[in-house]
This record gives C-alpha cells, structure tokens and sequence, in this order.
C-alpha cells in the first residue's frame, strides 16, 4: 500500500476511482478544492475498464460495456470530455432482441424508424414513449436525481411516474405484438428485479427513452476511454490520483475538508466504525443485495451468427425469448434459482467501433442473470450463456476462438462494490429505490462530519452517468460553503 498522501496538499478526498467517484472528484477540483482520489486496484475505473481478456490485443470491457445514460447525464455532459479523448460510436442499430421464430423487436435511435418497425404497435409504442422522448433533456435531470424531493419539471415528471410506477409486465400490454413485448422486456429486465414488481417499468422506460434521444453508443477503444478522460480533467484541475491504495479504516484516509466514499453502505460502515452514528450504522448495515451476473467474454471470428439479420448489425442484443419468458427467468433468479435459460445481455462494440476487431476477430461482451451469490461452476455458467446464444445464433461456438469466464464471485473479487455479484450496487426493490441508502432530505451525508457517500448505492443509482458523484459533491460544496 502507497503511504497516504500529504495532507498539505489535499482538502478533499475521494475513495474510489469508479465513474462517480471521478465525477465527484472532477466536480470538486472545479470548485477549486485540491483533490486526491484514492483507489484500492492499481488500475483506475472500477466497472468502467477495458482489458485484454482473450487474445491479446483483443480489448473487452470489464464491467460496463454500452452506455445510454453517458450522453443523458446533464454533468457529463457539461464537461468537455471530447478535449480529454473521448469518441462516442453508435452502431446501426441500437437493441435488437430476437424470438425463437428469427423475428426479432428492433430498437433505433430515431422513434418514426422504431415505431414503423413495429408495425401494429408502432402507434402504441409512440404513445408511451414519444411525450417522453420529446422532453427527455430537461427529464434527465429529475430522473437522474433523488426521488423525494420536488422536480424541477413537475408535468414531465408525472407523465414519467405514471409509467414508471407500473410492473413491466402491465406495461407492456400496452403493445399486441411478441416483439414489441419483447423488446421492452429487455430493457426493463435490466432492473435485476421479477418484472411482475411495481416501478419494474422504470428502467425500461428510462433505458427506452434514452435510447430514442441519445442512442446507446460505445466510447472507442472501449469504455476505459470515459475513465481516461474523467482522469485527464482532474489531473489538468490540478487534483491526483493514488493507486494500490485501499481504505479499510479511517487511518487510512489523510486529513481533509471533504471525504467522498465510492463504495458500498456496509463498506462505509466498515471504514468510518464509530465515527458514524449509530443510527446510520444500522441502516447502512441493512442495506441489501440484489442477484449477481455471470459473465463471458467472447474473441468470435467473423461476428455472431445471428438467425435474425438485424441483430447482426445491432450494438446491444437482449436474449431471452418472449416476454413471458424473461419474466419467468428473472422470477426464478429473484428466488435464487437458477434458470437454465437465464436472462442474457450482449454487447458487440466492434459493430459501432471497428478498431476494437484484430484480423476479423471481434469481442463479443455477454452476462447472464443469476442468483445472487450463486456457486456454480465457471464452466456450467459459460455453458449456459453460450447455449443462450447458440438459441438465437446457431452454430456460435464454431466461430469462438477464445473465452473468458467471471463468476459473481470473481466481481466481488475485483470489485469491493459488486457484492456476491451484485454489479448494481443493491437490490432495486421499492424501498431501496426511494431510500437509496436512507429516506432523508440528503440521502449522500453519512452522518459523520465531513464525509459524503457518492456511490450507485446513492440516487440516482447504478450507470455510467456520474450523478451520484456529482450530486453528492454538490451537496458536500453546499454544507462545507454554509
């Protein structure tokens, strides 16, 4: 472990170097404060890396792959993170989630386009999405945000609520067709939650609507280049960062004006012992996990063979069948058992960004749901992900030149945040939802002088958007100016 750094030149630390604790670190810099980040890995990024995983030369990303929310997130996108590198891609077509049948629900950026895909339930489609997709800048800010408190677009907000509000599996009766269903299936899927639960639509709507105004675009080179350039603006405002530097105890962090702490409520807990209050020492005890992910890393020569054409020029593919049948999958996961036909999300960012395939060999992200914790074997879980695709692909494991295998195990492993495999960063349940971490005025202050939780465990929640950083460097700036 490096020594902590000298106190003289801090007044603000960060730990943790994930995208909202960049994003915190960026926003405090700008401010003025000088800024120390502190990481426990000896590279920078947390779910937002890329490595060679593979074959060498062969980058895939290490947790977070395609990002909607990137381009939506009303910070990132006030930083010129274009001067510090950054290049966003987007692929012909955004999502593409296929049936058994070679049909498939198709989604692209432009909503006319989508909707006359959809045939039947193009005007059905239009009708939940388009008031949406019309005022999705100046609703990202109250989505992106706390949940108790008043938005800044009350009207947008309550047309947003009263879908949001709803289990997926009512909403999607709004569409006749299997693909239509499908589609937003998927995309709400991304909750980690059984789909028949309130407010499960939210994140279908959300990732849907963010799809429609922004697409669902790869940063080139892999989604590093984000972590890069985060870095490259806080270095350029004079602030710094420390590798190979864990915080387990509030010895190890130095003497500051501001503390912001990228981890977990129990982590938090850990670090700061009697310094939080006891109250806050229990909730953020009780805070819970929700399922893991399986993940596998794919080298395929030549792409996927996809059965339905669209998906072999689509960025991001959602494999699980019918409606019916993600829900019935993600049931089982909630229960803890594991489907043998699970959930399974797929990236193909060589399609959007083309440097990333070597001698026509492309990277091929795909994870799995799975129980949270769940013990089976690395080679049952790559099993069953790669029968998933064969499903919709047959004949995949021909073209496979190459695997590589996490299990929820090896997240946490990596990652201190990703409890039994939890890459969310807690169960999206209700409660957790509105009380993320706790039901209060200021859901980002621990309780203990000086020190702000900014994690996905904070509002807005788990993506590549910064907002928990930066909403909890706001409200760290507020106190410490009062």
């Amino acid at each position: 472990m490096t020594p902590p750094p000298d106190a003289a030149r801090t007044d603000a630390v960060v730990v943790g170097s994930g995208p909202n604790g960049l994003a915190a670190a960026v926003r405090l810099a700008q401010a003025g404060h000088r800024v120390t980040v502190l990481e426990a890995a000896a590279t920078i990024g947390g779910g937002t890396r890329t490595e060679e995983l593979t074959l060498p030369g062969l980058l895939h990303d290490v947790c977070s792959a395609v990002h909607p929310f990137a381009l939506a997130s009303p910070y990132l996108a006030s930083l010129p993170l274009a001067d510090h590198g950054l290049v966003w891609r987007w692929p012909e077509i955004d999502l593409v989630h296929p049936l058994d049948d070679g049909t498939a629900g198709v989604l692209v950026r432009d909503l006319d386009e989508t909707c006359r895909g959809l045939g039947v339930d193009g005007r059905a489609w239009r009708g939940v999405f388009g008031p949406l997709v019309d005022r999705f800048d100046d609703l990202a800010g109250d989505i992106l945000g706390p949940i108790v408190r008043w938005p800044d677009h009350p009207v947008s907000m309550a047309r947003f609520g009263l879908r949001a509000a709803l289990p997926a599996t009512v909403l999607a009766r709004r569409f006749r067709t299997p693909q239509a269903r499908a589609l937003f299936a998927g995309s709400a899927a991304h909750a980690f939650r059984p789909l028949s639960r309130p407010v499960t639509a939210s994140v279908g709507v959300m990732l849907t609507a963010a799809g429609h105004r922004h697409g669902w675009p790869v940063p080139e080179g892999g989604s590093a280049a984000i972590t890069r350039a985060l870095a490259s603006m806080l270095t350029e405002l004079g602030g710094e960062i420390v590798t190979s530097h864990a915080v387990r105890t509030s010895a190890d962090l130095p003497r500051a004006t501001i503390t912001m702490l990228d981890t977990g409520p129990q982590a938090a807990a850990e670090i700061l012992g009697d310094r939080l209050p006891a109250r806050r020492q229990r909730t953020y005890g009780r805070w819970r996990y929700g399922p893991g992910a399986f993940k596998v890393d794919l080298a395929v020569r030549g792409g996927v063979p996809w059965t339905a054409e669209a998906a072999r020029r689509a960025g991001t593919v959602h494999l699980g069948g019918t409606l019916e049948q993600v829900a019935a999958a993600e049931a089982d996961v909630s229960r803890g058992v594991m489907p043998e036909q699970p959930f399974v999300l797929v990236a193909q960012q060589s399609l959007a960004d083309p440097t990333r395939a070597v001698d026509g060999v492309h990277p091929v992200w795909a994870y799995a749901h799975v129980p949270a914790r769940w013990e089976g074997s690395a080679a049952q879980g790559e099993r069953i992900v790669l029968d998933q695709l064969e499903r919709f692909a047959p004949g995949l494991r021909e073209h496979v030149v190459a695997t590589a295998v996490r299990t929820p195990a090896d997240h946490e492993a990596d990652n201190a945040n990703y409890v039994g495999g939890d890459i969310a960063g807690g169960a999206n349940d209700l409660l957790q939802l509105v009380g993320r971490p706790r039901l209060a005025p200021d859901p980002y202050a621990t309780g203990a002088p000086g020190i702000w939780l900014c994690s996905s465990a904070t509002p807005p929640g788990a993506g590549v958007h910064g907002m928990c950083g930066f909403r909890a460097a706001e409200r760290a700036l507020a106190a410490t100016a009062r």
